[in-house]
């Protein structure tokens, strides 16, 4: 077996490589798209493709069969400033790959395709459930043609893995994120003779309010649900009293609260014009004593809850992030993926989900 696991390997990293060569800002994946989809041509498969959306389902699929869903997404943030070094060429040095994406979430995108392709060639297992791979685009800005546009079209799903970078720890719940474009209104007028409603002013105890409240329920693995005000604009000039007052509040919810019912209950303290932009990125949750969740303890992993959102806040179904990598090296310069996390992602997916007897069904 492990010499089969390192032929996995090395066609990860060999598709990696090229990934990372390849610009997938998020909105601009098609080119990456279509090397995922000739690679999963190549290894024999038949990909089902939506706008830069790539699916696979288990060959002998059976309805009666309860379904994994194996899922990463291939587009990334554009790089900053900082990198040292050309993020679009990736360099391996020692046990490190270098490049944008490499971390975020390539490794988990090019092992779990690996681990597809093991489960159908390892049919006497595999026929326990089904399975579907998922290489979602638009992930980084929660766009509207990526793993929303898909998950309508794929079959009933009963647990999810999603392959973001969380050192191959569970991350069993996930904070959600509502954003509330505020608006406080008073009536302009000269400063020098003090006239008018300052609408400054009449944000100040929204304001506060927003600083002040702590929610009552928290969360074992996610702490408190928590609102910041993140940005405030206001005024034209130094002598006119303004009439408008804009501002946004960032809210991350756990699970004990869904984005609808926290923003209904500001609407009743905030005196102020509110606007939810959207209310779809719950919070998520599975059950430690989930199957899988049960086996990943049994290996020894220590499941924790993950303040970073991801595609598992669209899901409606059981879901867990279980990754190689590190979300502190996300987003940063000169990102790298270790070509040893690689290896051992594979194999404990394999182990993970060959082992576990049963998996629950909702």
């Amino acid at each position: 077996m492990n010499i089969e696991i390192e032929q996995y390997v090395n066609d990860a990293v060999e598709l990696l490589t090229k990934l990372i060569a390849t610009p997938s800002v998020s909105r601009d994946e098609k080119n990456a798209a279509d090397i995922m989809q000739q690679a999963m041509i190549d290894y024999g498969f038949t990909p089902c493709r939506e706008g830069n959306n790539l699916w696979i389902l288990s060959e002998d699929w059976d309805n009666h069969r309860p379904t994994i869903l194996l899922n990463a997404h291939i587009d990334t943030v554009k790089p900053v400033s900082t990198w040292t070094r050309d993020p679009f060429s990736p360099t391996i040095e020692g046990d490190r790959l270098y490049g944008l994406g490499s971390n975020d979430c390539g490794g988990g995108l090019v092992s779990l395709l690996q681990v597809f392709r093991y489960l159908q060639k390892e049919s006497a297992e595999g026929e326990k459930c089904n399975f579907i791979y998922l290489a979602s685009c638009e992930e980084e800005v929660s766009g509207v043609g990526g793993i929303r546009a898909v998950l309508p079209l794929l079959p009933k799903i009963d647990v999810a893995i999603v392959g973001e970078p969380t050192g191959m720890q569970p991350a069993i719940a996930e904070r959600g994120l509502m954003v509330i474009d505020g608006v406080a209104h008073g009536k302009s007028g000269h400063a020098a003779r003090n006239e008018g409603v300052n609408a400054i002013y009449e944000a100040l105890d929204d304001l506060m309010f927003i600083r002040e409240y702590k929610f009552e329920k928290v969360s074992e693995l996610l702490g408190p649900t928590k609102m910041q005000c993140t940005v405030v604009n206001s005024g034209t000039q130094h002598n006119v009293v303004p009439d408008e007052c804009r501002f946004i509040i960032d809210v991350r919810t756990n699970e004990h609260y869904t984005n609808e019912d926290v923003f209904a209950f500001l609407q009743t303290k905030l005196k102020s014009e509110l606007k939810a932009r959207s209310f779809h990125l719950h919070s998520s949750s599975i059950s430690k004593d989930h199957p899988l969740i049960q086996r990943c303890i049994s290996m020894g992993m220590t499941p924790f809850g993950s303040p970073t959102l991801s595609d598992q806040a669209l899901m409606r179904f059981p879901s867990f992030k279980l990754g190689p990598g590190e979300s502190s090296r996300s987003h940063s310069a000169d990102e790298f993926i270790c070509l040893s996390e690689i290896r051992d992602a594979i194999e404990k997916y394999i182990t993970l989900i060959t082992t576990s007897l049963t998996i629950a069904q909702g």
